[in-house]
C-alpha cells in the first residue's frame, strides 16, 4: 500500500506530541512493508533544517519540507474579528506548498493520503483534483475545543471576546472540513463520537489512540528521586502553560509548606520568559532536556494540570509507560482508558492536587503500586503493533 501523509509539521524529529504521534504511525507503516511519503510544512515554531534529517529516514519516507510563516500579523488577527474565516487555518495555506502536493500526486498513485490534523484540510481539494486515493484526516484534536475552553476560563473580557470569535470560526471551518474526507481517524473514543454528530454516516470514523514501545520507558537502574513532582510537556502550547500557572499559583506553595524538601521540576520546548525567570522555592525549570525518557525514569510523581485542550495528552502515556504515577484534570486524562485510584490519580481543584500529591509522596509504595498498574495499561491497549493494524484494516475498508 502507498500512503502520502501530509503534516502540519515534521515528523522528525518526534520531540513534542504531534510529531511523536505522526511519526508513529509513519514508523509503523514503514515497518510493516508500506510505502510512505512525507510533505510536511515546516516553520518557525518546529523548525527542522532538511541537512539534519537522518538519510535513513529520508530514504524510507521521502520526506519533503516546506517553509511556511506562520508568524501571527497583528493587522491581519485584528481584521479577521470581521470575517467568519478561520485565522488559525488560514496561516496553514500555503501556494509553495500546494503547488509541491499537486507534483507529488501527479508523479505517483496512491492508495491512501493521510491529512494529520484539521489545518491541513485546505488542501483536500487539491488532492481530489490531482489523485484517486482516499483521504483520510487524523484528528488529533476537537481543534475548536481547545480556543473554546481557553475562552470559557479567561478573565480578561478583550482576550475572552478574542478567542471565543477564533474558537466560533475554527468550529465552522472544523464542521464543514470533516465531511470532505473519506474517513476520520479521531484519537480519543470521545473525539470520534463527536465528529459521528458531524459527518454522514457514509464517511467511517474510527478512535485510534497514539501508541508507546514500553521498552523504551522501561525503569532502568538509576535512583529515582522520591518524593519529587515534575510536569513535562511543549511549553509553547497554551493549554499546557495555562494549566503549570495555575498549578503554581493555586497548589505549589501548600505542597511545599508541606513538604518542604520536595523538588517541582518543569521541562518541555519553548519555555515562556515568565516561566524561565520563575524564582519559587524549589521550583526547578530545566527548559528542553536531551533525553525524555531518561528524566522521566529519575522523577517520582508526574503532575498534568490540564483545563483546557482535546485529544489524548502524549505526555501521559508517555508517563504511564514508565510507570511514573500520574495526577491530573478529568480533561486532562479524557480519553485514555484509564481508571481513577488505581492507575491514575485524578484531581480538579486546588485541594485535590494538594490531597493527591501528599497521598504518593508520604507512601511511596502506594504511589509505585499505581504507576505499575498504568504500566500495565499502556502494555495491554497502547502498543504500537495493534495500532497499525488497526488503521491498515480502515485503510482497506475505504479503498474496497
Amino acid at each position: 500500500m502507498k500512503i502520502l501523509f501530509l503534516c502540519n509539521k515534521s515528523p522528525w524529529p518526534p520531540k513534542e506530541g504531534g510529531p511523536m504521534a505522526m511519526n508513529m504511525l509513519i514508523e509503523g507503516l514503514c515497518l510493516a512493508g508500506h510505502q510512505v511519503k512525507v510533505l510536511a510544512l515546516n516553520s518557525f515554531k518546529y523548525y527542522v533544517s532538511p541537512a539534519d534529517i537522518p538519510g535513513a529516514y529520508l530514504e524510507k519516507t521521502g520526506i519533503e519540507l516546506i517553509d511556511v510563516d506562520l508568524h501571527i500579523k497583528p493587522l491581519h488577527a485584528f481584521l479577521n474579528l470581521f470575517s467568519s474565516e478561520s485565522y488559525h487555518v488560514k496561516r496553514f495555506i500555503s501556494g509553495k506548498f500546494r503547488e509541491r502536493l499537486a507534483g507529488v500526486l501527479k508523479a505517483g498513485e496512491f492508495d491512501v493520503v493521510q491529512i494529520e490534523t484539521l489545518y491541513m484540510c485546505p488542501y483536500v481539494e487539491t488532492i481530489r483534483r490531482h489523485s484517486r486515493a482516499r483521504i483520510v484526516l487524523r484528528a488529533h484534536n476537537i481543534e475548536h475545543l481547545i480556543w473554546q475552553r481557553i475562552a470559557d476560563t479567561t478573565s480578561n473580557p478583550v482576550k475572552k471576546r478574542y478567542v471565543g470569535h477564533l474558537a466560533r470560526t475554527l468550529k465552522i471551518f472544523e464542521e464543514n472540513a470533516i465531511g470532505t474526507c473519506d474517513g476520520i481517524m479521531a484519537i480519543t473514543p470521545t473525539d470520534a463520537d463527536y465528529f459521528r454528530r458531524y459527518v454522514p454516516s457514509s464517511i467511517p470514523v474510527i478512535d485510534l489512540p497514539f501508541g508507546v514501545d514500553p521498552e523504551k520507558y522501561k525503569p532502568d537502574n538509576r535512583e529515582v528521586e522520591f518524593p519529587s513532582l515534575f510536569s513535562l510537556g511543549s511549553m509553547n502550547w497554551m493549554p499546557n502553560e495555562e494549566g503549570i500557572r495555575w498549578f503554581l499559583l493555586n497548589v505549589w506553595l501548600d505542597v511545599h509548606k508541606q513538604f518542604p524538601d520536595l523538588k517541582y521540576y518543569i521541562a518541555g520546548r519553548g519555555m515562556p520568559k515568565w516561566m524561565l525567570n520563575l524564582d519559587l522555592p524549589n521550583v526547578v525549570v530545566l527548559g528542553e532536556v536531551p533525553d525524555a525518557p531518561a528524566f522521566l525514569a529519575s522523577k517520582a510523581i508526574m503532575v498534568v494540570p490540564l483545563f483546557s485542550g482535546s485529544g489524548i495528552r502524549i505526555k501521559i502515556i508517555e508517563g504511564m509507560a514508565a510507570g511514573k504515577t500520574i495526577v491530573s484534570t478529568s480533561l486532562g486524562a479524557e480519553g485514555i482508558r484509564c481508571t481513577n485510584h488505581e492507575n491514575i490519580l485524578i484531581a480538579n481543584a486546588p485541594c485535590e492536587f494538594f490531597e493527591m500529591i501528599s497521598l504518593c509522596a508520604a507512601d511511596r509504595e502506594l504511589s509505585e503500586k499505581i504507576g505499575k498498574q498504568a504500566q500495565t495499561l499502556i502494555e495491554t491497549d497502547y502498543l504500537p503493533h495493534n495500532i497499525i493494524q488497526s488503521m491498515l484494516a480502515f485503510y482497506k475498508q475505504l479503498i474496497c
